[in-house]
């Protein structure tokens, strides 16, 4: 049960990260997803920078790059899981080592609860859940 659990997880996450990448790219060139639905906010968003890279990124570029950035990060950890569920038998994980993406996952979902996503929650919780499945059973 150990690694199939560890290798829809992960799939879960990929598909969450592909998903959200396509969403990010497709807002470089054609504001929509993740754009204000109030465009007036969006342009003042592009004629504010941020004081963190000292005027050299505006917000709505720094918000596309988070995006990006996190889509990312979703698309390799899930990467990681699903390879990881791939070879177990290869890398002789200990079942503590399990726990990590038990955790991360959780972090994803509270993360998604928060800030009110509701389908990346319900993703985020399922694929939380079969890592849970992989780490209880190994």
């Amino acid at each position: 049960m150990d690694k199939p659990a560890l290798i829809i997880g992960g799939l879960i996450f990929v598909v969450m990260g592909i998903v959200h990448g396509v969403l990010a790219v497709a807002d470089v060139f054609r504001p929509t997803q993740f754009a204000p639905t109030d465009d007036s906010v969006r342009l003042a968003l592009r004629s504010t920078n941020v004081r963190f890279l000292r005027a050299r990124a505006n917000m709505w570029d720094a918000w596309l790059g988070f995006n990006l950035s996190h889509s990312l990060g979703m698309l390799v950890f899930g990467s990681a899981a699903a390879w990881l569920g791939l070879n177990l038998e290869l890398v002789d994980a200990p079942r503590a080592a399990l726990a990590i993406p038990v955790l991360i996952g959780f972090i994803y979902f509270l993360l998604s609860v928060r800030f009110g996503f509701y389908a990346p929650t319900v993703a985020s919780a399922i694929a939380t859940a079969f890592f849970w499945a992989a780490w209880w059973s190994h």
